[in-house]
């Protein structure tokens, strides 16, 4: 009964010391006391879906916090906060001696839409990641307040990994690719290729071999259709003209002068096929018109299949410049600037029709270029695509932070979006502040800084907010806490800021700390060997305020076991259920006054529940129990 009573709230009596069970429950009781979080750690975040943030600054300061996040998911709605209300929470920041963050809108850093990718998508995004943190400056403009962005938001999942619970490796069934050139996504399959012997699951490594080949075979296939079309369309050129017989010096008893004068007069004479004085002409040949006509028609023919392969030789010779300037082949440019050079004074007489053998000798020279050269990337892993394009946009903003704001600049924080989404993974997050970090340094040189120096900036304005919800939903595709455990480790000395929900690793659900299966404690314990004192925001949904129509930021102080008071020493928040115990240490009385006082001696004084008359409030709802 005492723990019935215990968890609903109802007087329980003492907990005893000598229990074995005593302090292993969820909560951070009987852990070491360096572990335990202190409340001045722990913020909270406004409703982001309210424009009034000025007054949910207000309510949010009533619960006694040390720390809120201003909450700005949607832009629209950020765009509505008038700016006088920043400055006035600055005011209140300054009366109650609060820190301010700023969770920034949700916008896709990388430019990809649902159309594919635009580089004018990307600089928008910039734009408005821009608006926000020079916004955000005003909520704290003595300090380095900490803006957090997602590191995507739309993005699809670059690289589908499940973990096999028989072979505890982590298997990769599908990736994504993107054509650079046109920005267009494609998603391949992975599939067992027996033919060559690869029946292992894909890691990442796979993925490279995979994709070379796919650039491989798409290269072979467009080449073999221009050498198709060449070959073709020189073979009826030759038969017409008589190129053959140029080049072995007779043709039957044509001599060569006679077979070259032969091949003049064919093809100044198709320069004026269709005209009405080549109309003329065969009118007038007698029985040779029909012959003459239908050796102009074969060389149409001839010319067509020509031009069609000419139009894609040019465009197959752009998309390998294009994506030898994109990952710096200078030994790919060299050979096609040479090309270049050798084709340019004779592009001007491509389409003259007396030129048209030459024009079958040009594309074969071209093809043979094209095929000396490894066959362009022309399909990127999205992943990389991804962080290539978001580190850019994000290294501008802190660029441009530090030169409008210097040593006062916002930190851009950059979170994990929920498990499943486009660059979710640790790995992911590593990358692309590692990416940022290095592109804001090499910015930074170039306005005259020096490398070390930049280098320090980079590392302070450039970090990451790891959301322990989201990295749990990893769950949902065969994760265990293991795994969970290893994606802490990979980004922990990035963390400047760590977002506080937990879940059962299947949904989203965003309940407080220590009601679902996230490990916190562990998580905790490597993330404090790099930043200990790194801000806690508690993001509890609309679920658990929809539901249970309260503050989460009791239930998160007792899973962390916070101190009650300043100087840290006991009591704890872990300890509030078990405070209203009785006058005794220890054992206690067997059977204490308060019992009696509280219950009385008959059934009457037990709780409803149990078929008395004594109310009370539900500790997990709040709500009163009828």
């Amino acid at each position: 009964m005492a723990e019935y009573l215990n968890k609903n709230n109802f007087y329980a009596g003492a907990d005893y010391g000598l229990d074995p069970d005593f302090g292993k429950g969820e909560s951070f009781l009987g852990f070491e006391t360096s572990y335990r979080t202190p409340a001045s750690q722990i913020g909270i975040t406004t409703d982001a879906r309210s424009a009034n943030q000025l007054g949910e600054v207000s309510k949010k300061l009533s619960t006694g916090v040390k720390t809120i996040e201003l909450g700005s998911i949607s832009n629209e709605v950020w765009e509505s906060v008038p700016k006088h209300q920043l400055k006035e929470i600055n005011r209140l920041k300054k009366l109650t001696g609060v820190d301010l963050t700023l969770h920034g809108p949700l916008v896709e850093p990388t430019g990809v839409s649902r159309q594919g990718w635009d580089e004018s998508q990307r600089e928008q995004s910039e734009r408005q990641m821009w608006s926000a943190v020079q916004r955000a400056q005003n909520l704290d403009p003595d300090g380095n307040v900490v803006v957090t962005f997602h590191s995507s938001n739309g993005l699809p999942t670059p690289e589908t990994s499940v973990f096999n619970e028989k072979t505890k490796k982590e298997e990769i069934k599908e990736f994504w690719v993107v054509d650079e050139r046109t920005g267009n996504f494609q998603n391949v399959q992975i599939e067992k290729n027996y033919f060559e012997g690869q029946t292992q699951p894909y890691t990442k490594d796979g993925i490279i071999v995979e994709l070379k080949k796919k650039n491989e075979d798409a290269w072979n296939k467009a080449l073999q259709s221009v050498s198709f079309h060449a070959h073709n369309g020189s073979s009826i050129v030759r038969q017409v003209i008589g190129k053959e017989a140029e080049e072995e010096g007779k043709e039957g008893d044509e001599t060569k002068d006679d077979s070259k004068k032969r091949q003049e007069y064919i093809l100044e004479y198709y320069k004026k096929y269709g005209t009405p004085e080549g109309e003329k002409v065969i009118k007038n040949a007698g029985p040779y018109g029909d012959v003459t006509r239908k050796s102009m028609q074969e060389l149409v023919h001839g010319e067509l299949y020509l031009r069609d392969a000419y139009g894609d030789l040019r465009n197959l010779f752009n998309q390998a410049y294009e994506a030898a300037k994109i990952n710096k082949d200078e030994k790919t440019l060299e050979k096609l600037d040479s090309y270049i050079k050798e084709i340019s004074p004779k592009v001007k007489d491509i389409r003259n029709p007396e030129k048209i053998h030459e024009l079958a000798t040009e594309i074969i020279n071209g093809i043979n270029v094209l095929k000396s050269i490894d066959a362009p990337k022309t399909f990127t892993p999205l992943r990389d695509f991804a962080i290539k394009n978001a580190s850019e946009t994000i290294s501008n903003v802190a660029m441009n932070a530090y030169n409008e704001f210097k040593d006062k600049a916002p930190l851009i924080s950059i979170e994990n979006p929920p498990a499943g989404m486009g660059l979710s993974r640790a790995e992911d997050l590593k990358d692309l502040i590692v990416a940022s970090r290095k592109k804001f340094v090499e910015k930074a040189k170039e306005n005259g800084m020096s490398e070390s120096q930049a280098k320090d900036h980079a590392d302070k304005l450039i970090g990451a907010t790891w959301d322990v919800g989201h990295i749990n939903m990893l769950r949902k595709f065969g994760y265990g806490e293991k795994e969970l455990l290893e994606e802490t480790g990979k980004i922990a000395k990035y963390v400047k800021h760590v977002h506080l929900s937990d879940n059962f690793g299947l949904e989203h659900t965003e309940l407080p700390m220590g009601m679902g299966n996230v490990p916190i404690k562990k998580e905790m314990e490597i993330l404090n060997e790099y930043n200990k004192k790194a801000k806690k925001i508690i993001e509890t949904g609309g679920n658990w305020y929809q539901f249970f129509q309260k503050s989460p930021l009791r239930e998160t102080l007792e899973a962390f076991g916070s101190p009650i008071y300043g100087m840290k020493m006991q009591s704890y928040w872990n300890q509030v259920p078990v405070m209203s115990g009785g006058y005794f240490a220890g054992q206690g009385a067997t059977l204490p006054d308060i019992h009696f006082q509280t219950y009385g001696t008959g059934f009457s004084g037990l709780p409803t529940e149990l078929g008395g008359q004594i109310g009370g409030r539900s500790r997990v709802s709040g709500n009163p129990m009828e």
